[in-house]
């Protein structure tokens, strides 16, 4: 109820599957409101950072929005900071006075550092409930309680991943490659990748940057490699397949651990229910602790 509709409709991944999707109904709540659907999975764990692509980074952003706004509608609950002050106290007297003065610098001079030491100051406080943390940390900034912490995005160096045709990889555009896909099926699928389509003949010069091909160089080639990559690909001095062999290796030599760690699942399925088990035990309790907060802040707490 305070998400504004422009907010769903502006999602980078919306507007580009409407045009990339034309033959399936997106238009639904379903579609449009999937973002919020992530955020929530985000929001009710606390979640600091999330590992995600490139191409989710606006999601993130989204979220951080959705957590800002609810924190400025709810997080300023009744005696809110005289509950602030009783939780100081539990710090200890000499955690509680550093605390106190570097709220006070950052209030007062704008010191991004001291807000940085107060938050690591209250984060090691492993004696405070969560919800007295949280508390803290909107106190810091002179603001309400931070009952949803904003997450960043967690990025890895290959942070997006070209799909086979150019595209990024998703399965909505059939253009992947699975984690646990045969060796021969990947090896078919990169072969069959489309290249730079000036390169009609064998000795037609291309130009990489035009071809999907040198993205996945990008990803799994060294400097080597790569500049082999544009001198041959542009004095017509190798071949596409012969492009595409480092590749197809790479990529084979990437998967094959994770086909192998992953066949001890297969295998048995018991460890993989008893992993799921143990993690939604965890996570239950995150987000029962996260529910009984936003309700108290909403007035919805009642028994």
């Amino acid at each position: 109820m305070i998400v504004p509709v422009a907010w769903f409709e502006r999602v980078p991944s919306y507007k580009d599957q409407q045009q990339k999707l034309a033959d399936k109904d997106l238009a639904t709540y379903g579609f449009l409101g999937y973002p919020l659907l992530q955020s929530a999975d985000v929001l009710i764990y606390r979640a600091s950072q999330v590992p995600v692509g490139e191409d989710q980074v606006p999601h993130i952003e989204f979220t951080r929005e959705i957590a800002r706004r609810f924190n400025h509608v709810f997080g300023r609950d009744k005696g809110f900071q005289e509950k602030a002050e009783a939780a100081i106290k539990k710090l200890g007297a000499k955690r509680a006075r550093l605390y106190r003065q570097l709220r006070t610098k950052f209030l007062e001079k704008g010191d991004t550092e001291a807000l940085a030491a107060a938050r690591a100051l209250v984060e090691e406080a492993q004696n405070l409930p969560l919800g007295e943390r949280e508390r803290l940390f909107g106190y810091i900034e002179g603001g309400g309680k931070v009952l949803l912490p904003e997450p960043e995005a967690l990025l890895t160096e290959a942070s997006k991943m070209p799909g086979l045709d150019g595209q990024k990889m998703s399965k909505s555009y059939g253009n992947t490659i699975a984690l646990r896909e045969d060796p021969e099926s990947i090896t078919e699928k990169v072969k069959r990748m489309p290249t730079d389509p000036a390169r009609v003949k064998r000795t037609d010069p291309g130009d990489p940057e035009k071809c999907p091909v040198w993205q996945f160089h990008l990803v799994y080639s060294d400097e080597q490699r790569r500049d082999w990559v544009q001198k041959g690909c542009r004095s017509a001095g190798i071949g596409c397949l012969e492009c595409k062999q480092p590749v197809i290796e790479s990529v084979l030599a990437e998967l094959k651990p994770i086909r192998e760690r992953a066949r001890q699942y297969v295998d048995d399925p018991t460890l993989v229910r008893n992993i799921i088990a143990d993690g939604c035990e965890r996570a239950r309790k995150l987000a029962q602790e996260t529910m009984r907060e936003v309700k108290q802040a909403m007035g919805l707490d009642y028994n």
